[in-house]
């Protein structure tokens, strides 16, 4: 720290020219936080590089993308189930879906996680430096801001999601900005909303925070000077944000799918991110952590009238709390607030320590280093090398295999494309990352999509419910193919009708026998429908 501080000083005695060079080719403490972050969660982290790949979505985000790219147009129609071929689907966050899948032709899956990758480290920075810029110092900055990247980890994955996770950041920073000295640079989120409409659908968060400012700064001035002219300007922001995500291919349908999307209880109560949080891991104790430090400078932002701040930090608390997809949202609005107020206990507790004291050598050091944290240089393209040069043994050439069947469909990926599967909906999502166009899967991801009928139906086959026949028939399921703990794949295991062909000990692939292969020949007696022999 301390050379760092030397060096900053330096930069001032230095002629004018050189100084500037300097400045571009020295690193500085941002530089090595944006590097330190990779190498933190993608090369010694024990997932690496292929921990975003652990969700399947991206496999047919990939696909979508390398659709549009050939086609110049958005799906309006679905591309990959047979169980719903040809019923109006629209790819929401397409312009995403171009860029992994523009990436993915030119680099393959190291491209795709190094895209996403670099968009977490980089709303990393953004977060970081926004702390330092509100007033905070590096000792309060830092691990504020690394319990905030820790808390979203359980949302880092390579999906359009992470393109939230960016621009959140950088908008609530130049939000922040123009609370302290209004300027002409806030209206540049209008444009900001377009292009993040056409990434992902978070775009939101972004329209709901701006109305709880414009609320917020509302009460503020009732208490204060009941001046409304920063009410009305956050205000007007908040309605040209909305009226811009207009700007999408699918018009104002985006927005009333997406507020189906959210109101749908299927969706919450099947989809584990939209779910309540279950603070046992890591990530979600960090969480935990961030959530009683946010409380309790809400407090104390009341008692100072800042509504605005405990507005937002009691709004994504509560979003949080409800769905465990919010938690990132929440670290990032949380995170200024409070390594700021970290920051006046520290000044408050080092005002009166001695010079020579550990105390106020730490003190000096915040001091002396805050400043010249936020700098930027060359070495923040540094990443990019990581394209070119095999400087990580670890880039993955397909997905995880401990969460997808990788071997089986190796060996048996003719089978599974002439077949009508039925598979999880991870492993559909494999499956046309694999093989699409000849590929078709009975359900995938995209459970907005499918909806509750076809979701309940998938759900009461792969636990053997008591339609599972009558399911399996109905769709012409010839192939299964699914982990060995569903209970399908056990009743399947020891069926007449059914042959098994392969069990990886993972995954475990079976086949509908022809009526003359079943044992003697003896057909399935239809009328007993409770006969699961």
């Amino acid at each position: 720290m301390a050379s760092i501080a030397s060096s900053a000083g330096a930069f001032a005695s230095l002629p004018a020219r050189q100084s500037v060079w300097l400045r571009w080719l020295v690193p500085s403490f941002s530089d090595l936080f944006f590097v330190s972050v990779l190498v933190w969660l993608f090369v010694a982290g024990s997932g690496g590089w292929t921990s975003l790949l652990l969700d399947g979505d991206a496999g047919w985000h990939i696909r979508v993308g390398e659709y549009v790219l050939d086609n110049g147009k958005v799906p309006s129609a679905d591309l990959f189930s047979f169980t719903r071929p040809g019923e109006v689907w629209y790819a929401w966050e397409w312009l995403s879906d171009v860029v992994y899948g523009g990436v993915h032709r030119v680099a393959g899956l190291k491209g795709v996680v190094l895209v996403a990758g670099v968009v977490i480290a980089l709303f990393a920075v953004v977060l970081f430096r926004h702390v330092l810029w509100a007033g905070a110092n590096l000792f309060a900055a830092m691990p504020v801001v690394l319990l905030a990247v820790g808390a979203s980890t359980l949302h880092h994955l390579a999906r359009p999601h992470v393109f939230t996770l960016l621009f959140f950041a950088a908008s609530l920073w130049l939000i922040d900005r123009d609370r302290r000295r209004a300027d002409r640079w806030v209206w540049v989120l209008i444009p900001v909303s377009v292009v993040w409409t056409n990434l992902h659908g978070g775009f939101f968060a972004l329209v709901a925070t701006l109305g709880l400012l414009t609320v917020g700064t509302a009460a503020e001035e009732w208490v204060g000077s009941r001046t409304w002219t920063r009410p009305l300007r956050y205000a007007l922001l908040s309605a040209g944000c909305l009226a811009a995500s207009v700007v999408n291919p699918f018009g104002i349908q985006l927005h009333l799918h997406i507020a189906s999307y959210l109101r749908s209880d299927w969706i919450r109560n099947m989809v584990q991110e939209f779910q309540s949080p279950n603070f046992r891991s890591e990530n979600l104790l960090q969480a935990q952590a961030l959530l009683f430090m946010g409380l309790m400078a809400a407090a104390l932002l009341l008692s100072r009238r800042r509504f605005v701040e405990v507005l937002w930090i009691l709004f994504w608390a509560h979003s949080a709390l409800g769905s465990a997809r919010h938690v990132p949202l929440f670290a990032i609005v949380a995170a200024p607030v409070i390594a700021f107020e970290l920051t006046r206990l520290w000044n408050w507790t080092f005002a009166t320590a001695a010079p020579r004291s550990l105390g106020r050598i730490l003190a000096d050091l915040a001091a002396d280093n805050t400043p010249g944290a936020g700098r930027v240089t060359v070495w923040a393209l540094a990443p990019a090398l990581l394209l070119v040069l095999p400087l990580d043994s670890r880039w993955p050439k397909d997905f995880p295999e401990a969460a997808f069947p990788v071997d089986i469909v190796n060996r048996y990926q003719e089978r599974l494309i002439a077949g009508r599967v039925f598979t999880s909906d991870q492993w559909a999502d494999y499956l046309i990352y694999r093989s699409y166009p000849r590929q078709r899967v009975f359900i995938d991801g995209r459970s907005d999509f499918f909806g509750p009928e076809l979701g309940n139906e998938y759900l009461q086959a792969s636990h053997a419910q008591w339609r599972w026949r009558e399911i399996l028939d109905k769709y012409r399921i010839d192939t299964v193919l699914g982990p060995p703990d569903w209970p399908l794949i056990t009743l399947l295991k020891g069926h007449r009708d059914w042959q098994l062909i392969t069990d990886s000990g993972k995954a475990v692939l079976l086949s509908r026998r022809r009526a003359a292969d079943r044992p003697g020949g003896i057909q399935r007696d239809a009328s007993r429908p409770n006969d699961n022999r």
